[in-house]
Formats: C-alpha cells, structure tokens, sequence
C-alpha cells in the first residue's frame, strides 16, 4: 500500500475516532470531562497533518501523525487507568466555555452544567470504556501511520 493511501485510511481513523466522540456527546448526551476533551486534540491536529500531507504530497509528515496518534493513544491508556482507579487523575475534570460571558451569565452556566468526572465510566463495551477504546484504537490508527512514515 502507497504511503498516501496509509496516510488517507490513518486521517480516516482520526476523523471516525473523533466524530464518533462528538456524537456520543451532541446525540448520545455524554458530556466529555477534562481528559475526554484532552484526547480529542491529538485527533484533530492527525486530521491536519493528513489533509496537508495527502494535499502537499509531503509523507514525511506521516511522522508527525504518528505522533500525534500516539498522543491520543497514551492520554486514552491514562484516562481509562484513571478510570478503573489505578492512579489518580486531575483534581478538577469539568468542562464548558466561558468565553464573552457575564458574570450573571457564567454563574448560570455554573449552576446548570453537568459535573463530568475523570475517574468514572459513562458508556463502554465488551469491558472497556470509551477512554480505552480509544487507546486502542489510536494505537491501530498509529500502526498505519507508522507504516506510511517508513515507506516515505
């Protein structure tokens, strides 16, 4: 397989791994906390560094994606070690933006936001959390960009 169909199926990857998180939270209802919000950057920078290299022609930025899948794969190991209580998280895991807010308005906010919690599971499958899925996930999508990047 070419390095630019590696790179294409590893961008798709991110892309499935990070709408499937928006979904559960705009259609599923689960709000992220800290950490689930701290996965989805390495996410969306993959998708950047696969659109620029497929579009530019430039594989060697597969290197930068495996980085980045990489990331998201270890916070994802993180969080579901958090979660199962095997170290501790961050003290404080809410999430919401208060950018261009009063303080009328941010108090509001405050009061109506759901508290999200690091350190419990909202949905899994087959024993493992969403955290963990994307774990191991990432760390396929990781492989494909591992390999994309030795053949460029």
């Amino acid at each position: 397989m070419t390095p630019h169909r590696l790179i294409a199926l590893a961008t798709l990857g991110s892309i499935a791994l990070l709408g499937g998180a928006y979904a559960f939270q705009h259609l599923g209802g689960l709000h992220p906390c800290k950490m689930c919000l701290w996965q989805r950057w390495p996410h969306a920078a993959a998708i950047a560094i696969g659109l620029i290299a497929m579009a530019t022609g430039q594989h060697k930025l597969a290197w930068l994606g495996l980085i980045a899948a990489l990331i998201t794969s270890g916070t994802g190991l993180y969080h579901a070690g958090v979660e199962q209580m095997w170290w501790e998280g961050p003290n404080s895991c809410t999430s919401g933006s208060t950018a261009g807010l009063s303080v009328d308005d941010l108090l509001q906010q405050i009061l109506e936001a759901p508290v999200v919690r690091c350190d419990e599971i909202a949905w899994s499958l087959w024993g493992l959390s969403m955290a963990a899925w994307n774990a191991v996930l990432s760390f396929i999508v990781a492989l494909f960009w591992f390999k994309a990047a030795i053949k460029s």
